[in-house]
């Protein structure tokens, strides 16, 4: 048993954010540490994950998972390092993936830590390509969306870390054709040359519905959604006759205070017969082997490419969640704990 440090850092939600979140709606604050108790594991994180989701949960409102409490410190994906244990199964030295990120040390319930093998794949990637991001794209493109081979697939934030992997399932799975939506130039050169997307544009440079036409003449089959508006908009009018749209996310309502102005047509989901269904990783767990097994192959072999951003130091932490909303990071964005 290491020896257990007297306080460590966390963040803590100290205001409910109207709009975009500001630095000041947050405070890292020192704590003690405690000691696990029965059945208990003591973690020194190494990386945390900051993802989309977590800003509807700085809200008060009723959802599918609990808000942040205000004075406490918020959860998210981590991986860490176990250095004290009464869990049995989990010995000191071992690395798991668990929820409590958003601190430096974390105990944590021995039954809700996964083991993480370094090994396997780098410790980032638990948090990513084969971790909950990696789960989302491949349910939700699999199961949800019902894909099978030759579709042609439309991904909206198709540089994220969701939306990059779902381009190349679908490829690795034999779509006719997958075109994505990026937010820069860079990242659509990245979706061409590095993801092996048929077709990429900046959303940026146009119209999205125009590009969109432009770039699958032939309409689509399936739409993965992870921005919602205007590329709503724009795949209900691309989409074939039983297409079928996987509702991953709506970034680009996230932070308004108005309610958007698109879609505007979505009596087409009458004619066309269109299947519009929203998804949350967890109702998809036990895909988690065949995922593991097949996607893990994948990155192995090289078949599957994924990029990280990575923002080091705890005290950084709100800063790269910030910077995560604005689309600053090329696929997942983590936070590094320094050792």
């Amino acid at each position: 048993m290491s020896a257990i440090p007297a306080t460590g850092r966390e963040w803590h939600l100290v205001a409910r954010p109207e709009g975009w979140p500001k630095p000041e709606d947050f405070a890292l604050r020192e704590v003690p540490v405690a000691e696990p108790g029965p059945g208990q594991v003591l973690v020194r994180n190494l990386y945390m994950s900051v993802d989309p989701y977590m800003r509807g949960r700085m809200n008060d409102v009723k959802s599918y998972v609990p808000p942040f409490k205000l004075d406490q410190p918020m959860e998210g994906g981590a991986v860490g390092k176990v250095i004290a244990s009464n869990a049995d199964g989990l010995a000191v030295g071992d690395h798991v993936l668990h929820f409590s990120g958003w601190r430096e040390y974390a105990v944590v319930d021995g039954k809700r830590a996964v083991k993480a093998d370094p090994q396997v794949a780098p410790l980032t990637a638990y948090l990513g390509v084969l971790g909950m991001t990696g789960l989302t794209a491949y349910s939700g493109l699999l199961e949800v969306a019902s894909f099978k081979e030759g579709d042609a697939v439309f991904v909206s934030g198709a540089a994220g870390a969701v939306g990059s992997e779902v381009g190349q399932i679908a490829k690795l799975k034999g779509a006719s054709r997958v075109i994505g939506s990026a937010g820069s130039d860079e990242k659509v050169r990245l979706l061409l040359d590095e993801y092996g997307f048929d077709a990429a544009f900046n959303y940026k440079n146009g119209p999205v519905a125009e590009q969109l036409k432009e770039a699958a003449p032939d309409g689509i089959d399936v739409y993965f959604d992870n921005v919602g508006g205007d590329h709503l908009e724009a795949a209900l009018s691309s989409l074939k006759v039983h297409g079928r749209i996987t509702v991953c996310g709506m970034i680009a309502q996230y932070n308004v205070t108005e309610p958007p102005a698109a879609p505007r047509n979505l009596a087409l989901i009458i004619g066309k017969r269109l299947r519009m269904q929203g998804m949350l990783v967890n109702d998809h767990n036990h895909l988690q082997p065949q995922f593991f097994e097949e996607v893990g192959a994948w990155v192995r072999e090289g078949k599957l490419h994924y990029r990280e951003t990575v923002v080091k130091g705890v005290d950084n932490a709100v800063d790269a969640f910030l910077g995560m909303l604005r689309g600053e990071n090329i696929g997942k964005m983590i936070v590094a704990f320094e050792d």
